[in-house]
């Protein structure tokens, strides 16, 4: 296909239809009527040689060709802004982080002050991790860039930088039989009926193979995708919840809840920044992951021992 060939224009049309899903959505985004973005889908289609969305259910999904014209077609086209546009400033724009919930809450406010101070015109965009998908997926297809990983696995093709270590607290709300009657034993502890935190619903994490292998397995009485539902349910029953030492340092007097000590060592969780090589000398996302860094040096610790 030569470049002379093709209405760069529709290139604007597709990175419309990949955002919205939807033809009417996309048309009302680009201020065109929905016959003229349907014609210029099929050019499109014609153009690539391939259907590029396809049909489901009530909208429409990117072809395995369309996902990978996708992050690239967002970075030409914001470079083509940029050479444009003669008072562009490359600092003046959204940055799209996914996220868990908790982090969010935890580390959101602080992160984007220090942002702002650095590029005041730029804009933070948080999308939370759901179910099994950690965010490596939304910064491979461009949709986000930068992701914020628990326990992030290896992830081919995609840069990483270890943050910091979380360390972890055994709570229960106030007046639980927990908190009286003295040391709390594996025993005590393990029969407690616990609520477990698994962003992939899997009902099994170390503490409970360390319980299994001492004799006292643990009692999971439901399972949660993220530490703030954990919190809750564990002010308002009587489960064991297990969360990050900051989260519960922020909610446990709103909520009522009363650490205990547990039995057995507490794995802290490993926090991770990822983001593709394409975006590895974007200014603005270079200057997003340096303020994660200072941040991650400032509330937790000095750079020594961060995990990679």
């Amino acid at each position: 296909m030569q470049l002379s060939s093709v209405d760069l224009n529709l290139l604007v049309v597709l990175d419309a239809l990949l955002e919205e899903g939807s033809v009417t959505r996309a048309a009302n985004r680009l201020n065109l009527s929905v016959p003229a973005t349907s014609r210029a889908l099929g050019r499109l289609r014609r153009a690539f040689q391939d259907p590029l969305l396809a049909r489901s259910g009530r909208g429409l999904r990117p072809t395995a060709v369309a996902l990978d014209l996708r992050p690239r077609l967002r970075l030409w086209l914001e470079q083509a802004e940029e050479l444009l546009d003669r008072d562009a400033r490359p600092l003046a724009r959204s940055l799209t982080v996914v996220a868990p919930q908790d982090l969010i809450l935890t580390w959101g406010g602080q992160l984007l002050a220090r942002l702002s101070a650095a590029a005041p015109a730029a804009q933070l965009r948080f999308l939370a991790a759901d179910g099994g998908r950690d965010g490596a997926d939304a910064v491979r297809d461009g949709a986000a860039d930068l992701a914020l990983i628990v326990n992030a696995a290896k992830y081919p093709g995609l840069h990483s930088l270890g943050l910091f270590r979380a360390g972890l607290t055994a709570v229960v709300r106030a007046g639980h039989e927990l908190t009286r009657g003295g040391t709390v034993t594996a025993e005590r502890f393990a029969a407690a009926g616990h609520v477990l935190v698994s962003r992939s619903g899997r009902p099994d994490a170390a503490l409970d193979r360390e319980l299994r292998e001492a004799g006292h397995p643990r009692t999971v009485r439901c399972v949660v995708p993220g530490y703030l539902a954990a919190l809750h349910l564990a002010s308002r029953t009587d489960l064991v919840a297990i969360a990050p030492a900051v989260l519960v340092g922020e909610l446990a007097d709103a909520l009522g809840l009363a650490p205990v000590g547990a039995p057995t060592s507490l794995r802290p969780l490993r926090v991770t920044q990822v983001w593709h090589p394409r975006r590895d000398q974007d200014p603005l996302v270079r200057l997003l992951r340096s303020t994660l860094t200072a941040l991650a040096d400032d509330l937790v610790g000095p750079a020594d021992g961060r995990p990679h």
